[in-house]
């Protein structure tokens, strides 16, 4: 966990999450599947105007009603959710998902005995019906965002709308009951006229992935949610933007924000550093193309007072170069390469001789020499090798900051990454990247070297605490341990693929085993997959010989 004096945004307790749920109801309509939602009262003191499904806060009377449940074990732990999300359903449309005693469903006709304007539970005790909690598919669990004042825990349900009944909003708390494709809903709201909240947009966004409503219900469960999330937000164009654990700028937000807070730009920024915390900056080179995403992130470690270390100077810019020596002021101790790749090393002499200039001393260009195997383009000479383990210091004064070598050769045989160890990050260079898998290009790549320095970085991970990883392009990564293992997942799935359609053309070469092994990829990446096959062949054929 980084330190807390050096966060930009101090940790703060959020407020409570109350328990809440709610109900899609789903129908198929002529053109595909279609939801039930309302639009809330704009006088609410939550979402005023907002097109939602129908819900609310889980009661004390939801606590202690199960015995008013048809299938008494339905929902396992979210039971009381479930009647909740029944409950309020009936209050704000009028719609009740209930059993008669003899398990005939209730009709618009049995409706007319019930009274909304007092509470449902006592009602159906009288007339001895169940509420069809069995029928209301688990979908997914919504937490409010850490910074909202008024918190909720809301889990959505899913369930098919009910014959014989049809929607009438309450007039107070819901309006305007209207049964919508999610995919004109999401329209609608791009357009403006159609306001609604992040969860609501994701989980149509899930729901339009179905032709029709019994697919989405069977794609649920009846007691764990397909997913769990508490979306954070920053800013994209100076707009807050919110997003999923799953999402990229995710696990920098949890970094830079830890609670919530909305103030952290995700725009990918080349003229200056983007602070991620007080002794940490990013500044992004200008370099962006399919192989390096949106640049090659330099990373700067320090500050004034104890000097800095720079992380993968980048490509040959000048502007980048002139970045960071202004940033810096030219106090330098140590520049860093964790590979000699065309877009990490060639800016490290120009930066080391320009803070000569600048400041009368020369940081030292620190780093493994390029191997025989290297391609002439990633020629790379350190002033001094470092050493497995080694570590790199600097002080302020008050604070400590290690960055500890760890050699991890498979993307390039000279490739390190770097621990800060005090605040439990990895600088990964180009072996752990965001949103996408870092090539192995043989002979400098090697596809096993490179799944046992993974194996060294999940050790370190469970060893040093690391939390985030800090990648040489993209995003900050978050859950370092699960990453790395999802990671290397991925990389044995592929080979086996890549065995498979060795198997299916044995006299095959590698253009003809590409198609079969990346049949998953778009073809205009195979020449870059090509690299990683031949490494993936290569390690295939190594194990073969044991």
């Amino acid at each position: 966990m980084a330190r807390p004096t050096l966060q930009l945004h101090p940790r703060k307790e959020p407020a409570v999450a109350h328990p809440a749920a709610t109900l899609l109801l789903l129908r198929d309509g002529a053109l595909g599947v279609e939801v039930l939602m309302t639009r809330r009262s704009p006088n609410a003191s939550f979402l005023p105007g907002a097109y939602v499904f129908p819900g609310g806060r889980v009661d004390a009377d939801d606590h202690q009603t199960h015995t008013l449940a048809r299938a008494p074990d339905a929902g396992g732990r979210y039971r009381t959710a479930a009647l909740a999300a029944l409950r309020e359903t009936f209050e704000e449309l009028g719609i009740l998902l209930a059993v008669q005693a003899d398990g005939r469903p209730i009709t618009r006709t049995h409706l007319q005995a019930l009274d909304r304007s007092r509470a449902l539970y006592p009602q159906l005790q009288a007339q001895g019906w169940s509420l069809a909690v069995d029928q209301a598919r688990m979908l997914a669990c919504w937490t409010t965002d850490r910074s909202v004042p008024k918190r909720f825990d809301t889990v959505f349900f899913a369930a098919l709308m009910p014959d014989q009944q049809e929607p009438v909003a309450d007039e107070m708390e819901q309006f305007e009951p209207v049964w919508v494709r999610p995919q004109d809903a999401l329209a609608q709201h791009q357009a403006g006229n159609f306001f609604m909240i992040f969860p609501t947009i994701r989980t149509l966004h899930w729901l339009s992935a179905f032709e029709q409503a019994g697919q989405a219900l069977a794609a649920c469960t009846e007691d764990e949610p397909l997913w769990n999330s508490t979306p954070r937000g920053g800013l994209v164009g100076g707009q807050p933007q919110r997003f999923m654990e799953q999402d990229l700028p995710y696990a920098e937000l949890a970094l830079v924000c830890p609670s919530g807070q909305l103030e952290h730009a995700l725009d990918w920024q080349h003229e200056r550093p983007v602070p991620l915390l007080r002794h940490l900056h990013r500044l992004t080179a200008p370099n962006a193309s399919v192989m390096t995403g949106p640049g090659t992130n330099s990373y700067i470690v320090g500050d004034a007072a104890s000097g800095y270390i720079v992380i993968d100077p980048g490509p040959l810019l000048n502007d980048h170069i002139e970045r960071l020596l202004a940033f810096t002021a030219g106090q330098i101790t140590a520049i860093v390469c964790t590979h000699s790749h065309a877009d990490h090393s060639p800016a490290a002499r120009p930066l080391a001789q320009a803070c000569a200039r600048l400041t009368g001393r020369t940081p030292p260009v620190l780093g493994l020499a390029s191997a025989a195997t290297a391609r002439s383009t990633a020629a790379f000479a350190p002033d001094r090798a470092l050493a497995d383990g080694e570590r790199l210091m600097l002080h302020d004064g008050e604070h400590h900051s290690t960055l500890r070598v760890v050699h991890t050769p498979g993307h390039a045989a000279n490739h390190l990454c770097l621990i800060l160890e005090e605040d439990g990050l990895l600088f990964s260079g180009d072996h752990i990247l965001s949103g996408s898998t870092t090539i192995i290009d043989p002979p400098d790549g090697d596809m096993s070297a490179y799944l046992d320095s993974l194996d060294r970085l999940a050790q370190a991970c469970e060893e040093d605490g690391i939390e985030f990883i800090l990648p040489a392009h993209g995003h900050v990564i978050g859950w370092a341990a699960q990453s790395i293992a999802q990671l290397k997942a991925h990389r044995l799935r592929r080979e086996a693929k890549v065995l498979a359609a060795m198997r299916a053309v044995p006299q095959g070469s590698l253009d003809d085993w590409l198609p079969l092994a990346y049949d998953d990829t778009p073809a205009a990446l195979w020449p870059l997959a090509r690299r990683s096959l031949a490494a993936h062949v290569q390690r295939i054929e190594q194990l073969a010989m044991l």
